[in-house]
């Protein structure tokens, strides 16, 4: 096993994984910016090294920094987290070829699917349902016309290098595709260097789930079930469970098999997510009742999902320890051939962004009273004391709740919600005590189209 672990990334997710590393009796080594010195994450790791001021650019992403902290501080493995350098392929080989372990997939995989373009062609190599869509950038805007015309309106135009739900926008004729076109071509040239994009058929109603993956250090590849996460704002998550209330026995079935040949395609090991598409049939289009059958591979998240707890609380494992068990050539704690999941899970991601607009609000904590009792599980990033800062991304904590079944998982995540205290910066509890008595939610029958239509 790994004895010594550089966290390379912040708050609640540099946290989390400093905890398993203590649990297992490894070193646990924090990188920090000037202005997340005083966070939980950096004075429970066992030593911290500031990388740089608040900028990611100059620290969270700053490859030399890092490694340079790697070194001094005797680090023999590097784990990204989420976000930052997670999957940046060019900084997995810089890590490998510096002598230490990258804790997270191949950067072969990475690069593979780090372009939704190539990404879908592998895929449709490998036998995994893919939605219509350009198997080629369209390399100006007469061809996105053109495609678009083949593949039918609407269309999503989706920047081919992007991901977390950026670069993306929806056309539903030839001048709005004009528009969208340009729009997200120049996101994608400042925001990843890579003006290339993809137009796909887009599905107006639709379920967002995703498998888990893990790749292990025998070459196999195995599905620890899937995940809804249709709760989204900005086409961003906001809540996910699992299982989902949408996937019947059978077509969970299809999900996992195919999920596990997404990975097998390129080799995949550690940890990682194919995210799908689910789309209604059309009789539930109409209303006459649920059946959805029909989905098609997004993309694959080449490392440590934000929602990876649901998964945990599931299957009864410890994602991290096992990323890191496969890192250092280990077999799983688990059978891959008797997995077994329990009961239902569901996580809220707590943000500093107000509950309506969901527009971004930090500030200095004053309160922080998290929710305590049965079933019930915080991931947090903050205490009282700490500011968040508007350098980062506004999640302060991740509340995750399971239960026998999905009511008893909801009626807890109820009673989270109202027991959980922040004061300060702005925070988007209220929206959640909203959505847990939302008849759609509790019913378990609803898209991605959800919050939209609760605002």
């Amino acid at each position: 096993m790994i004895e010594s672990l550089l966290v390379a990334n912040r708050g609640e997710i540099a946290r989390r994984i400093i905890r398993t590393a203590k649990r297992l009796g490894i070193r646990a080594i924090a990188v920090h910016s000037e202005a997340d010195a005083g966070l939980p994450f950096v004075t429970e790791a066992d030593e911290a090294v500031c990388v740089g001021p608040a900028n990611p650019a100059l620290s969270y992403r700053n490859t030399e920094a890092i490694l340079a902290a790697a070194k001094s501080t005797g680090a023999q493995a590097i784990h990204p987290g989420y976000g930052f350098l997670s999957e940046n392929a060019d900084f997995a080989r810089t890590v490998e070829a510096s002598g230490l372990i990258w804790v997270g997939p191949g950067a072969d995989a990475i690069t593979a699917m780090g372009d939704k373009i190539n990404a879908r062609n592998l895929m449709v190599a490998a036998g995994v349902p893919v939605a219509p869509g350009t198997t080629e950038p369209a390399a100006d805007l007469d061809a996105a016309v053109t495609a678009a015309a083949e593949i039918g309106y609407p269309v999503m135009v989706k920047a081919a290098a992007g991901g977390g739900g950026m670069g993306m926008g929806v056309a539903t004729d030839e001048a709005a595709l004009r528009t969208e076109y340009d729009k997200v071509r120049a996101f994608a040239e400042r925001m990843f260097g890579d003006g290339s994009v993809l137009i796909e058929r887009y599905f107006p109603r639709v379920r967002h789930v995703e498998v888990q993956i893990l790749g292990l250090a025998d070459g196999r590849v195995v599905a620890l079930g899937e995940r809804e996460c249709s709760v989204q704002r900005r086409n961003q998550k906001l809540v996910e469970e699992s299982p989902s209330p949408a996937v019947s026995p059978e077509l969970r079935e299809r999900f996992l098999a195919a999920a596990v040949r997404a990975g097998e395609a390129v080799n995949y090991r550690n940890a990682g997510t194919v995210e799908c598409l689910l789309v209604p049939r059309q009789r539930d289009v109409e209303g006459d009742g649920p059946g959805t059958e029909e989905f098609f591979f997004l993309e694959m998240n080449t490392r440590l999902q934000v929602e990876h707890p649901v998964t945990e609380l599931v299957y009864g494992v410890d994602l991290v320890e096992e990323q890191l068990r496969v890192a250092s050539g280990l077999a799983p704690t688990f059978d891959p051939d008797a997995l077994t999941p329990r009961g239902h899970a569901i996580e809220l991601r707590i943000n500093a962004e107000d509950p309506k607009r969901f527009l971004p609000g930090p500030g200095a904590i004053k309160t922080w009273v998290e929710p305590t009792g049965e079933g019930v599980r915080v991931d947090s990033g903050y205490i009282a004391g700490n500011t968040v800062t508007p350098f980062y991304d506004s999640l302060m904590a991740k509340l995750i709740v399971n239960g026998a079944t999905r009511d008893e998982a909801i009626a807890r995540a109820r009673a989270a919600v109202a027991s959980f205290e922040i004061a300060g910066p702005k925070c988007n509890l209220p929206f959640f005590a909203e959505l847990l008595d939302n008849q759609e939610f509790l019913t378990g029958d609803y898209d991605t189209g959800i919050v939209a239509r609760m605002r």
